[in-house]
């Protein structure tokens, strides 16, 4: 005889919670359904949630943990449940909260940058703790963009008296020649993410009178050779692109009451073959040095489309087969 399907209730308050939860063309609805294998269907303002006994448990838990984020007016997008349904699934359901109230800055605009995910969360724990702070992980994991929102939470609170944003350009030599402008014309392309971002958290003004006086500096890596940065948060993105040279030079730029955030992606390498990352390099020689921090990322911590996250998870089995 085929056991019954188990059965849980959950309360909404009203008809509109429950459609809003259920999202666009209920398209939250059935990633619910899709990632914890129940049938859910609504009952005016209740919903009926039918499966197996595990998973119907797992479901209901992350409903009422998308309710409380509803309470706090958060936006739920497809992301956030799947990432919710898998910390239930590891027992870590309490998480779920933890990570969603973790607000790291509040833009120009009001909207409030949070950690979506544990990986997040024990990054921007470490860039809180330590004075260097190394992250690895593919695109989407919001290395960079955390980064920026710690910079310039550190700019307001007046930790630092500066900020300074820097990539290597790595090619800085033949392609680049053809582009009209100095140095700085020719990499602003490479540059161009990390404007973005200030833009977003600051505000095009702001960002502008800031630039103009020095405070922030977006600059090709060749411009941090013979200096030393003092009173300042260093972020260095894409770093898997620097020599073992570059790196070692990079790093012995930190000054008295500096931060540096060392970002990239060790299986992006654009290095000829014969180089090898200075990210890597520099990984293995710190590891065990106090007061540098190193997190990893993977596609666990991927925030974008649920398509990159795939993309990577494809790209990373590839790597590890070679």
């Amino acid at each position: 005889m085929e056991k019954e399907p188990s059965k849980s209730y959950v309360e909404f308050s009203s008809v509109d919670e429950l459609s809003t939860l259920f999202g666009t063309f209920d398209a939250n609805l059935k990633v619910l359904e899709s990632e914890t294998n129940v049938f859910i269907t609504a009952l005016d303002a209740q919903i009926e949630i039918s499966g197996s006994e595990e998973d119907v448990e797992i479901a209901a838990v992350v409903i009422k943990k998308l309710q409380e984020m509803l309470g706090r007016k958060e936006r739920i997008d497809i992301n956030k449940i799947r990432y919710s349904v898998e910390l239930a699934r590891e027992g870590n359901a309490e998480l779920i909260s933890q990570i969603m109230s973790d607000v790291v800055l509040v833009t120009q605009r009001g909207k409030p940058i949070k950690c979506k995910t544990l990986g997040q969360q024990k990054y921007v724990n470490q860039m809180r703790k330590n004075t260097v702070v190394f992250c690895i992980g593919p695109a989407g994991t919001g290395k960079t963009y955390l980064a920026m929102a710690m910079a310039v939470l550190a700019l307001k609170n007046k930790d630092v008296t500066r900020i300074i944003l820097t990539r290597p350009a790595v090619e800085a030599g033949e392609k680049l020649g053809f582009l009209p402008g100095d140095l700085q014309n020719k990499v602003d392309p490479y540059l161009r993410p990390l404007y973005d971002a200030l833009y977003e958290m600051m505000g095009p003004d702001t960002f502008s009178k800031l630039s103009e006086r020095g405070i922030i500096e977006v600059a090709p890596m060749a411009y941090m050779r013979g200096r030393s940065l003092n009173d300042a948060f260093i972020v260095l993105d894409e770093a898997q692109n620097t020599t073992v040279e570059q790196m070692k030079m990079f790093l012995t730029r930190l000054g008295e009451g500096s931060k540096m955030v060392v970002t990239g992606d060790i299986t992006q390498t654009d290095l000829p073959k014969d180089k090898k990352s200075g990210l890597k390099d520099a990984i293995e020689i710190l590891d065990d040095v106090k007061d540098i921090g190193v997190t990893a990322l993977s596609s666990r911590d991927v925030v974008r489309h649920e398509l990159v996250r795939k993309i990577v998870n494809a790209y990373e089995k590839r790597f590890k087969r070679k």
